[in-house]
């Protein structure tokens, strides 16, 4: 019976989830399989494969043929380098010791190129995120002197407006104080017509002259009052020769 090492998909539609599997030749590529010995998952960056060493080195002793993806799996994972060690141990060329350090040497140089590619994505995520965040900034920036400046122009088109309707409210003021006193009753108001005799009477009448003032030298106004003061003696001493007499 001839088996392949291939892969069997899995997984939802735009994102395949593949095992990797040692079927009959014959089998459907997801129909029966023999022996589940891995996975892989290509929607990460780089790719997750689990792989079974001892079990893929096992299928390979036996003859079992990888496909092209399958075999990159393996070769990725040290699996056909086993494979080979072990080939040189059963033929006298390397110990079971010298062998494993090869393996491990491979493997951890391996693990180092790994980390470094993982490292190196993620400093290019991490440019990639910083250059999005700086031109984010940059379009908000924009957009915000953009709005500013259709705020100033639309401030500055509604200026003259604002002016012509400050003018109109002045306009209404004015004329509301004119109806106060509406031109039409002003000039309904009708014109006195004074006679021409009485126009040639005041015409005529001379102007009266006002005296000036005399000033009144206090001694004479003395005079003038002492008199009157003996006359109101003299009244009060009748009166009371009267009342005596009646007496």
């Amino acid at each position: 019976m001839s088996v392949k090492i291939r892969l069997q998909r899995h997984g939802k539609k735009g994102k395949p989830f593949y095992w990797v599997v040692a079927a009959d030749a014959r089998s459907k590529r997801d129909g029966k399989y023999l022996e589940k010995i891995g996975t892989y998952n290509p929607n990460t960056n780089p790719a997750t494969i689990d792989l079974d060493l001892d079990s893929a080195v096992k299928w390979l002793h036996n003859g079992a043929q990888p496909t092209e993806t399958a075999k990159a799996i393996l070769s990725y994972k040290g699996a056909l380098l086993k494979h080979h060690l072990d080939g040189g141990i059963r033929k006298g060329a390397l110990t079971q010791e010298q062998a494993d350090a090869k393996l491990a040497e491979w493997l951890e140089a391996k693990s180092g190129k790994v980390d470094s590619k993982k490292e190196g994505l993620t400093k290019a995520q991490a440019d990639v995120k910083a250059k999005a965040f700086k031109a984010e900034q940059a379009a908000n920036a924009k957009r915000l002197a953009a709005a500013a400046q259709a705020e100033a122009d639309a401030i500055a088109a509604a200026a003259p407006a604002v002016e012509e309707e400050v003018a109109e409210v002045e306009a209404e003021a004015a004329a509301e104080e004119v109806e106060e006193f509406p031109a039409a009753e002003l000039e309904a108001i009708p014109e006195v017509e004074v006679a021409p005799e009485v126009i040639a009477e005041v015409e005529a009448t001379p102007e009266v002259e006002v005296a000036p003032e005399v000033e009144v030298a206090p001694e004479v106004v003395a005079e003038v009052e002492t008199p009157a003061a003996e006359d109101s003696s003299a009244s009060e001493q009748a009166e009371q020769n009267n009342e005596t007499t009646e007496a």
